[in-house]
C-alpha cells in the first residue's frame, strides 16, 4: 500500500501537542457519557491499554513516529472523502458531507462527552467527527498482532462509515430501535450497525486499490485487524469467557466477511446487514 506523498485531508484537528488543558478536561460526567457512546461506537481496548500513561497537561513536540501517524490518518480520511463522496451520491442520490477528524493523546473532549484512549476510536455522531488517539495503531500493531498500513487504514474507514450510516439515517433509527429493545435485542441491532461499517470500510478499500496501490497482501492486514477486535478475540484477551448475546459489534469471522463483501461486491446495497437480517 502505497500512501506517501499523497494529499492529506483539510478536516483534521491534531490536539495531541496541545496537552490537558488545551484539549478540554475531561470529569467523571464526561466519561460516562463518551462511555454511552462507546458502547455503540467504540472499541473497549481497556485490558490492552491499561497501562497507558496520561499526558502531563503541559504542551509539547510531537515525535516522528506521532508526525507520520498524523500524516497517514489525514491521507486515508482524504481517501475516503474521495471513496464516498462519489459512492453515496451514485447509489443515493444524496449528497455526501466529510467528516471532520480529531486526533489526540490520552484524552479530550467531544460533542459526545469526554473522551479517552481506553475507548479505541469512535465517531461521534452529535458532531460528526471521528477521534482517533494515534496511539492506537501501536496497541493494534504491538498488543493485538496487526500491523501492516491497511490494519489502521480499515479502522479509520469503519468509522467513516460510521458518518456514512449518520448521512443516511440509519443510526438515528437505529438508536430508536434500541431504545424500545431488550438488551440482548440492543446488542444485536449495535453487531448489525458495526458490521456495516465493516463493509463500507470494504467498499472503500475497493474504491481506493488503484489510487493506494492496495495488494492482496494489504487486505490480508485488514482481515488480522478485523479479526482482532472481533467481540470473541477482545473477551478471550481480558480474560472472559466468550458470550455471543453480549456481542455489540460482532465476531471476528463476521467482520472478516462483511469487510470483504464490501471489497469483493463493491456495491453500497451489498451492505445491508439489517434487510439480511430480516429487518
Amino acid at each position: 500500500m502505497e500512501w506517501r506523498g499523497r494529499q492529506g485531508s483539510r478536516n483534521v484537528q491534531d490536539r495531541r501537542g496541545m496537552g490537558v488543558g488545551g484539549a478540554g478536561s475531561i470529569g467523571a460526567v464526561g466519561m460516562l457519557a463518551v462511555l454511552a457512546f462507546g458502547y455503540f461506537f467504540g472499541i473497549d481496548i481497556s485490558p490492552l491499554v491499561s497501562q497507558t500513561g496520561q499526558p502531563s497537561g503541559e504542551p509539547r513536540e510531537l515525535t516522528a513516529e506521532e508526525q507520520q501517524m498524523g500524516d497517514f490518518a489525514s491521507v486515508i480520511l482524504r481517501e475516503t472523502e474521495t471513496s464516498f463522496g462519489e459512492i453515496v451520491p451514485e447509489a443515493t442520490g444524496q449528497s455526501y458531507s466529510d467528516p471532520q477528524m480529531v486526533l489526540y493523546s490520552g484524552v479530550t473532549q467531544s460533542g459526545c462527552g469526554g473522551a479517552s484512549a481506553q475507548m479505541g476510536p469512535f465517531y461521534c455522531p452529535a458532531d460528526q467527527t471521528i477521534y482517533l488517539d494515534t496511539d492506537f495503531f501501536n496497541v493494534l500493531a504491538n498488543r493485538m498482532g496487526a500491523d501492516g498500513d491497511l490494519a489502521p487504514a480499515y479502522v479509520i474507514a469503519h468509522e467513516v462509515g460510521h458518518h456514512v450510516q449518520n448521512q443516511l439515517g440509519i443510526l438515528p433509527r437505529v438508536t430508536q430501535m434500541r431504545q424500545q429493545a431488550s438488551q440482548e435485542d440492543s446488542n444485536a441491532l449495535s453487531v448489525l450497525t458495526e458490521l456495516q461499517a465493516d463493509c463500507f470500510a470494504g467498499l472503500w478499500a475497493r474504491s481506493s486499490s488503484r489510487d493506494l496501490q492496495i495488494t492482496r497482501e494489504d487486505i490480508g492486514e485488514a482481515m488480522t485487524a478485523a479479526a482482532a477486535v472481533g467481540d470473541d478475540a477482545l473477551m478471550e484477551s481480558a480474560g472472559r469467557a466468550v458470550v455471543p448475546d453480549a456481542f455489540t459489534h460482532g465476531s471476528s469471522a463476521d467482520r472478516q466477511e462483511w469487510f470483504m463483501r464490501g471489497f469483493e461486491a463493491g456495491e453500497l446495497s451489498s451492505c445491508n446487514t439489517f434487510a439480511e437480517a430480516g429487518l
